[in-house]
């Protein structure tokens, strides 16, 4: 019997290397968000204190670094597209600890912002984005699953990595604990990336999701269901669930930032206000065990318009039930529904318009959702300055969820009609 190219390779035997690929960018993930992302708020105090800048001037290069990230990711997206994720993401993983060690020796406000100029591109290039296209291409009917198990991993960034460089600075001082954790950074992500990362599992002679594959017909690696970019960005179905998309990031954002200001105004501890938005992050990952399950159960139709709906109702839940207990309950399905909307943007992008072109398509979605999240805070911020108070900002945000359900399901009624088509890959080539 003639070997098939999975035999070859050997990985037909045993665990699916998708799981292997999955196991790998769930730590790397975990520990590029931890310290590329959370722990600028943990070294932004130390370093106001010994340089003298304003939170402002200090801030500003976050923000700026978060945009030029979203001004990235369409780019990032087409590349991985025609090259995989290897290089990109390796490369990405090598100028991210090169950065970090610069960061823990600058002395200049220009050079603190050349770097996270340098950091927001990183970011575009190692986070979120292209580690979901990876999955994309790796993954078809248990792509949810894989999809949770990243993000499970990934969700707790902020819970190890917080208190992990609040103890390094505490220990060694800021400069220091920047270089101690460049060098976590570089030992544990390039590695990983360098060697563990392929194109797709066609390049090894393998289908999605681990299925056997045919021993008759064109060469598995030659052509990949899905709908080209452009085509794709032509449709009434990417731009309703774009909106979606943005008006999610902009609730998002907005709440993280406000929270605490708007409960401190409500007579709350500040102890109080910055507990319940920390679990706001917390309870994203009981949403996350819930999704898979969920999307079981429930159309995915109806699914994707729930996540949404559910944003907007938390927040009028925290607006008309009085006391603590609205408070908590605003946290339990405002964070529940906001981890459900992380892998709902990673998953349905590719049930709807397929793998072929996944990271492009996700690119320009998440470009618009970076926009969203830069403008968020300022934008909440001046409206609270010409209102004077928080409330008709987060009823109007909560009208944005209902607004983003409807825009779901358009996004699904539209998508259910597109025609899925086997799209030539740009390259062929293993990376």
């Amino acid at each position: 019997m003639q070997a098939t190219p999975g035999s070859r390779h050997g990985w037909q035997r045993g665990l699916y290397y998708g799981w292997y690929i999955v196991a790998a960018l769930a730590v790397t993930e975990t520990i590029s968000w931890g310290i590329l992302y959370y722990g600028f708020a943990v070294f932004l105090t130390p370093m106001e204190r010994e340089l003298g800048w304003s939170r402002p001037s200090v801030t500003g290069a976050f923000s700026l670094a978060l945009l030029l990230s979203g001004l990235a990711a369409p780019l990032v997206g087409r590349w991985i597209d025609r090259n995989g994720p290897r290089l990109l993401m390796t490369a990405g993983s090598i100028a991210a600890t090169l950065l970090v060690l610069a960061w823990s020796r600058v002395g200049s406000l220009t050079a603190f912002y050349a770097i996270w100029i340098g950091i927001g591109l990183v970011m575009a290039a190692v986070l979120y984005e292209p580690a979901f296209a990876v999955v994309a291409k790796w993954f078809s009917r248990r792509r949810r699953q894989a999809l949770t198990a990243l993000t499970l991993v990934a969700g707790l960034a902020s819970v190890i990595f917080t208190p992990l460089c609040n103890w390094l600075i505490e220990l060694l001082g800021w400069r220091e604990a920047l270089l101690a954790l460049a060098i976590l950074l570089g030992a544990s992500t390039i590695p990983l990336h360098g060697l563990v990362l392929r194109r797709s599992p066609e390049a090894l002679g393998l289908a999605p999701d681990g299925e056997p594959v045919r021993s008759s017909g064109p060469a598995p690696e030659a052509r990949e269901p899905g709908i080209p970019a452009r085509a794709a960005l032509r449709t009434a179905t990417f731009w309703a669930l774009t909106v979606a998309m943005v008006l999610n990031a902009l609730a998002v954002v907005a709440m993280n930032v406000h929270l605490i200001p708007y409960l401190l105004g409500r007579g709350y501890s500040s102890a109080f206000a910055a507990t319940v938005t920390g679990l706001i992050g917390g309870m994203q990952l009981p949403g996350r065990l819930l999704f898979a399950p969920l999307g079981r159960v429930l159309p995915a139709r109806l699914m994707t318009v729930l996540v949404f709906l559910l944003q907007g109702a938390a927040l009028g839940i925290l607006l008309v039930m009085p006391g603590a207990a609205g408070v908590l309950a605003f946290v339990v399905v405002f964070g529940m529904s906001n981890g459900m909307a992380t892998l709902l943007r990673a998953a349905r992008v590719a049930e709807l318009f397929g793998a072929a072109a996944y990271g492009s398509i996700a690119g320009v979605m998440a470009l618009w959702a970076t926009l969203a999240r830069a403008a968020a805070p300022v934008g909440a911020g001046t409206l609270y300055d010409l209102l004077g108070r928080y409330e008709p900002i987060f009823w109007a945000l909560a009208l944005g969820g209902l607004v983003a359900g409807l825009a779901a399901y358009l996004a699904e009624t539209t998508g259910a009609r597109l025609p899925m088509h086997a799209v030539q890959p740009d390259h062929q080539r293993a990376s």
